[in-house]
């Protein structure tokens, strides 16, 4: 634990944290932007609470700036919020300035503080105590439960094909991949003496693999639908909206819609803003392949099911199509239409129930 001060202040203060797994470090700054004070605590109950005692005896604390506020911050953040602190979420400090002035923790701390102090940290960090947590939470047990299925399945079928003769002639007249994979995990193993008992016990394995993240990925299904029917109703009725979906624009929301000012900047958050890119006589726009590549992907699947059988889309396809507009270029169109859309769900449920 380490501690240093230059000198005690009642001014306001602003407070800048560098978060690391095992300990955390804070320089308070005022409001002139003197560096008043220093602090390492461990990441820990009783450290969080150093912290902020140590941060009110200093004066009037404005916010604290912190890196990471999902990840190594998380803890920390939760902490303040509950006490009623301001908490601004900082990114990674830039790397120009680390190339010309190095780089350790307190420098970093230090930065934080100063890029609240500026301005040019403004977004508050998500909420982590409230029912999208818990969505998080299973969607990530699901996410890798299809992924260790699809695993199974492909190691399967490749053993399948490798398979002796006489058994892979067997399971070749067997239709459909449920069906296939429960009579291969009915299989009697016995000793390993041959190629066909060691086939029969590793598929015999894989299979049951299969099965049990089957059930456990329809579990979690069941557990999302129930939690995201209560979170966002409304927005299961859309056309084309699944709940699949809905998690992860959720997840990217928050549990406090009011921390996304506005429906442009849940459109930058999810990657589908369009970026200028002009100059001189030349005034264009182009694709925006930053924000959050699981959201933007979520609206691309969105938007192809509108493309396929939903009236107003395909009559929005087919006039923009007249205009000259590419299918790639009428996609990105109607992502930016559907952000609005869920939007006004999430983050306005009143006005979208007037509108509906």
């Amino acid at each position: 634990m380490l501690a240093k001060s230059s000198s005690k202040s009642t001014a306001n203060i602003i407070i800048g944290v560098d978060t690391h797994k095992s300990t955390h470090v804070a320089v308070a700054i005022d409001n002139h932007g003197v560096r008043l004070a220093e602090l390492s605590i461990p990441t820990n109950p009783k450290g969080y609470k150093e912290l902020e005692a140590w941060s009110c005896s200093l004066g009037t604390v404005q916010a604290f700036g912190i890196e990471g506020t999902g990840s190594y911050g998380a803890g920390l953040c939760r902490t303040l919020l509950a006490q009623n602190h301001k908490v601004i979420e900082v990114t990674r400090p830039n790397r120009q300035l680390r190339y010309r002035h190095g780089k350790n923790d307190s420098l970093d701390a230090e930065g934080a503080a100063r890029s609240v102090l500026s301005g040019q940290a403004t977004a508050l960090p998500k909420g982590q105590s409230g029912s999208v947590e818990m969505i998080r939470h299973i969607k990530i047990a699901r996410n890798t439960a299809v992924k260790c299925r699809s695993q199974a399945i492909i190691t399967l079928k490749t053993l399948i094909i490798n398979a002796p003769v006489e058994l892979r002639g067997i399971l070749d007249q067997i239709k459909g991949k449920v069906g296939l994979v429960r009579h291969i995990a009915a299989f009697k193993t016995s000793e390993i003496s041959s190629t066909l008992a060691s086939a029969k016990m590793a598929m015999r394995a894989l299979a049951k693999r299969w099965l049990m993240l089957n059930d456990e990925i329809r579990e979690h299904d069941k557990t999302l639908e129930t939690l995201i029917e209560a979170k966002a109703p409304s927005l299961l009725k859309a056309h084309g909206i699944a709940t699949m979906t809905i998690a992860e624009m959720l997840i990217l929301i928050g549990d406090e819609p009011s921390r996304i000012k506005s429906e442009a900047a849940l459109a930058k958050l999810c990657g589908v803003c369009p970026i200028p890119a002009s100059s001189g006589k030349t005034h264009r726009f182009r694709l925006n392949r930053g924000g959050n590549r699981q959201a933007n992907a979520a609206l691309y699947r969105v938007a192809i099911v509108r493309m396929r059988n939903h009236e107003p889309t395909l009559a929005y396809v087919k006039k923009r199509t007249k205009d000259g507009k590419s299918k790639s270029e009428i996609i990105r169109c109607l992502k930016r239409y559907i952000v609005r859309e869920i939007y006004r769900h999430i983050c306005c449920p009143e006005k979208a129930q007037i509108a509906d």
